[in-house]
């Protein structure tokens, strides 16, 4: 059987539809400028992941309500907000193919929109006293800031270890996937342990996307992603790592010495993607990838089946066999 994104989004067709209208009235403002950026941002918006997490969480715990929306409106005002300001941070002037805020219109603009969607989403929940899902998102802005900076900081000495490259991606990507499953769990009604059960489940697939993410960056697959992309701004990801970790003491101080002082040269970056393929590094982070996607299902088969229930494994399957 094939997956496709039209069929996970079967069950919740309904929702999407209502939610996209409500994320476009709840973007707007009194500022033509704004409006025109966040009018911009709507119109290219990608998949919608992490609003379709939270409708098939809400759906799988009892069904969507009110408060689903608001869930669904506030996590991906954070995450757009979010990507709006790492463009800024990381100097992009493309996203998903478009170019983005920050090429349109300069990063001072391209930060103050980041600004009014993380402060929209927040008066979103707290002007429809949603302190629950308030609470469950703002810890993961939290945990994201931190794993930026706790990136940053080791990417400078590329002393990254795998414990290090885990607590990182955990943070980072994992945390607002978790957040938009446990808030998709809290806005249905679900008790303190579905909540925590499902947010455990965001989180575990979402370490399996960014490590299949990471797997794109050495041309397993024909994707979007420019080749090497993640070497030329000196990550490290776990192919590479683990690739590393097992390499001959002179070979990876050479690797090394490539990534630190040949990162722009075309040819070194395709010496190191070589060295990757070469040690395993990507036949590793694939099992490590399996690993976290099965014990996602694991905790789905704990919940009663249902339609929802479904879509979710097959979102699962998605996030982890993707082309791009």
């Amino acid at each position: 059987m094939v997956i496709t994104l039209k069929g996970i989004k079967e069950p919740i067709a309904g929702e999407l539809k209502e939610f996209d209208l409500r994320f476009k009235e709840a973007m707007k403002s009194r500022v033509p400028l704004l409006d025109k950026v966040t009018g911009y941002i709507v119109k290219r918006k990608g998949k919608q992941m992490r609003p379709m997490f939270v409708f098939l969480c809400a759906k799988a715990m009892g069904g969507v309500k009110e408060s689903s929306y608001h869930a669904a409106s506030l996590v991906e005002m954070l995450h757009t907000a979010t990507l709006v300001h790492d463009d800024v941070v990381d100097e992009a002037m493309e996203r998903r193919g478009f170019f983005s805020i920050n090429a349109l219109w300069k990063n001072k603009i391209a930060v103050l929109v980041g600004d009014y969607l993380l402060s929209r989403g927040l008066l979103l929940a707290l002007d429809n006293n949603e302190y629950r899902l308030l609470q469950i998102l703002s810890r993961a802005v939290k945990e994201m800031s931190e794993g930026e900076m706790l990136q940053l900081e080791k990417a400078r000495r590329l002393d990254i270890k795998e414990d290090i490259y885990y607590q990182i991606i955990k943070a980072k990507t994992a945390s607002l996937i978790a957040a938009a499953c446990g808030a998709g769990a809290a806005s249905a009604g679900a008790d303190d342990d579905a909540i925590e059960k499902m947010r455990m489940f965001g989180e575990k697939i979402g370490m399996s996307f960014q490590i299949r993410d990471d797997l794109f960056d050495f041309g397993t697959d024909d994707v979007g992603k420019p080749l090497g992309i993640d070497i030329k701004e000196k990550k490290m990801t776990l192919p590479l790592i683990h690739a590393l970790e097992n390499a001959a003491p002179s070979e990876k101080k050479r690797i090394i010495g490539l990534i630190k002082r040949h990162s722009d040269k075309p040819d070194k970056v395709a010496e190191v993607i070589d060295f990757v393929r070469n040690s395993g590094g990507l036949d590793y982070a694939k099992k490590v990838m399996l690993r976290y996607r099965d014990e996602a299902i694991q905790i789905l088969e704990e919940f009663p089946h249902t339609d929802s229930k479904e879509s979710l494994k097959n979102l699962v399957m998605y996030v982890t066999e993707r082309k791009k």
